[in-house]
């Protein structure tokens, strides 16, 4: 079984050459700056064969970090890259999106700043429409803002979309996390969204093996399908090790055994992203 990892952020220390936007724009990041290199040495231990790379957002809208680590390993990483959604002259850039080597897609947040408006007040229309034209992946994180993502997959049929964190507020846990799992299986129903199950451990309290959270991922698998549903651990964030995030699947969801193991574990995000 290839076990592809989700989900994964990379970054380089702050510098004057390369500096962050302010504080008060984007999420300051939870820890040191983490390398490709360290990544590639707790893969091997925790049984990940390859991992998508995203670039976190408090380092801007940039991609380069990323795509170098993708470059440098071809065979271990693909990237989501970010993009200025306030600029509609990126349209250009979505065209050839994807003829960046080592790039699959993009990955957006609305959850900080202004951004928390954008999926609102029209900002992201130009992009919608040119990454469908282009035939161009994107991974959201839109905690909150369900009905809005589905009014895009509704209008963009041919738009891929996937739903990072299992669309839930990074601060929810426990009982507080079914009422958003509720909006998100409403959404099961647009063939053009899948979801991502990544840092799933920190929508608990408790220890691994994490009980309850079995009967909540089999009711997303369930909603979606095993292949619309991409495990991956966020590792910079995770409560628990590395290896336990994947055993967590392979070992203890036993509900997930065979072909779907295998879609869920990698497969099949490799497929909706077309990573061959």
């Amino acid at each position: 079984m290839l076990v592809t990892d989700a989900q994964v952020h990379v970054w380089a220390p702050e510098t004057p050459e390369r500096p962050w936007p302010p504080p008060a724009t984007r999420p300051r990041p939870q820890g040191p700056p983490f390398s490709a290199e360290e990544l590639l040495e707790r893969m091997l231990p925790a049984g990940v064969d390859r991992a998508i790379l995203v670039p976190p957002s408090f380092e801007g809208d940039r991609n380069d970090f990323c795509l170098a680590a993708a470059a440098a390993h071809p065979d271990r990483f693909r990237v989501m890259g970010r993009i200025d959604l306030t600029d509609p002259s990126g349209a250009a850039a979505v065209a050839g999106w994807r003829d960046n080597p080592g790039m699959l897609g993009v990955r957006l947040t609305f959850g900080f700043g202004e951004s928390m408006n954008w999926l609102r007040d029209g900002t992201c229309e130009w992009f919608w429409a040119a990454a469908e034209a282009a035939n161009v992946p994107v991974m959201l994180y839109p905690p909150g803002f369900l009905p809005e993502v589905a009014d895009v997959a509704e209008r963009h049929p041919g738009l891929r979309l996937v739903l990072d964190h299992l669309a839930v507020h990074p601060r929810f846990r426990d009982e507080q996390v079914d009422p958003e799992l509720d909006e998100l299986v409403k959404v099961a129903k647009f063939a053009n969204i899948a979801v991502k199950a990544t840092c799933v451990p920190s929508l608990t309290s408790e220890e691994y093996p994490f009980p309850s959270l079995r009967d909540r991922v089999r009711r997303v698998v369930d909603a979606f399908g095993p292949r619309r549903v991409f495990w991956g651990s966020d590792l910079t964030r995770l409560p628990c090790d590395y290896r336990q995030a994947v055993t967590h699947f392979t070992e203890e969801l036993t509900f997930l055994d065979g072909e779907d193991l295998e879609l869920v574990m990698g497969k099949a995000v490799s497929d909706w992203l077309g990573w061959t």
